[in-house]
């Protein structure tokens, strides 16, 4: 289709959905990134509306006593009474009933009226999930009130919300390092024509730097403290000026609290194996996509998403073993959530990349 057509018909597309229906206060549509760290929401004509951890506190009798921001607060600090519960890992769904709570909560906090109900709701999943896991989604989704439910892939979401043309015969290589997956696609014609999911993100990270402490200080650490680590000395290639950092934890010999010292190369040296994981995967990426699509990587550049982008030299060294281009996203965190709301707002138009 000639670009002066497909921009004649994405206008005409837009017109007739502003025209909007008669009833269309009663709903409210959203658009939901469903992560294994954090989960944002998009509403329709508000934008990006929520932006809290994916997870849940639970008492005795499994309901729900908070969600998000206030369980986030709870976790590794519960007593008996209490649970925090992540109900996603590796980008999809582990524990069906949790999510729900935790879907339904979230679109609470949200609506706009309280006698709203929610119509449509475009989910975003990781590119290398099964029928079932896609089943389990939509069945939360669902569950949660949603009227109808359309999913689209996790890198496709990110390279709109970047502001690519994905119906373009143009090809582009997203990376998008989420909490529990790293998805890398080659995108071109409103299609994937190449992807790789990896089901390793910020969560393994964070897990290799408690095992840093506990191997290397006898000092145990919770996953709160291991992410604010990683947010402050973690590198992937050295720094110009390495940074220490005073981090407390439980000794694991007598049992008592102690401070340990450690510097940014320490916790390069602990999450290097995660990290050249990641990079290998791109590599691999790189060496299956078709030679013409290859030759517009190599104009375009490699383009970072989700929150592992925020890697200090993450860029660097993907440039480094690759010798192209690396862009990190604007605000890499919402790319994605972005994305999913923009074919929220344009289904029609982004008919083709539903799934």
């Amino acid at each position: 289709m000639p670009q002066s057509e497909a921009t004649s018909k994405q206008a005409e597309t837009t017109r007739n959905n502003s025209k909007g229906g008669l009833f269309d206060w009663l709903y409210t549509d959203i658009a939901i990134d469903l992560g294994t760290a954090n989960t944002l929401i998009h509403s329709r004509n508000h934008g990006i509306v929520l932006n809290e951890p994916s997870i849940v506190a639970l008492n005795t009798e499994n309901q729900a006593v908070a969600i998000g921001h206030e369980a986030r607060l709870m976790h590794e600090k519960t007593h008996q009474k209490i649970r925090t519960v992540r109900p996603l890992r590796d980008g999809v769904i582990a524990d069906f009933e949790v999510a729900e709570h935790m879907i339904r909560g979230m679109i609470k906090k949200v609506k706009v009226r309280w006698y709203s109900s929610t119509r449509k709701m475009v989910v975003c999943v990781p590119s290398g999930i099964t029928e079932v896991e896609k089943r389990a989604v939509r069945d939360s989704a669902e569950h949660a009130g949603a009227k109808e439910v359309y999913l689209v892939d996790e890198p496709m979401a990110a390279a709109i919300g970047i502001g690519l043309d994905v119906h373009e015969p143009v090809g582009n290589m997203i990376v998008d390092i989420g909490g529990g997956t790293t998805e890398i696609a080659v995108i071109a014609l409103s299609g994937i024509v190449y992807s790789q999911s990896v089901r390793l993100g910020g969560d393994e990270l964070n897990e290799d730097i408690i095992n840093y402490f506990r191997r290397n200080h006898n000092l145990l650490i919770g996953e709160r403290t291991a992410e604010q680590v990683k947010h402050i000395l973690g590198s992937a290639t050295p720094l110009d000026e390495e940074l220490e950092l005073s981090v407390k934890g439980r000794d694991l010999v007598n049992g008592v609290p102690r401070t340990r010292i450690v510097t940014s190369k320490d916790i390069r040296e602990a999450i290097s194996e995660s990290v050249n994981t990641i990079v290998e995967s791109v590599t691999k990426s790189l060496e299956q996509t078709p030679p013409e699509l290859s030759a517009d990587i190599l104009d375009r550049g490699i383009f970072l998403t989700g929150g592992g982008a925020l890697l200090k030299n993450l860029d660097k060294l993907i440039t480094e073993t690759t010798d192209l281009p690396v862009h990190i996203a604007e605000d890499p965190l919402t790319a994605v959530v972005r994305g999913t709301g923009k074919v929220l707002e344009d289904l029609e138009y982004y008919r083709a990349i539903l799934t």
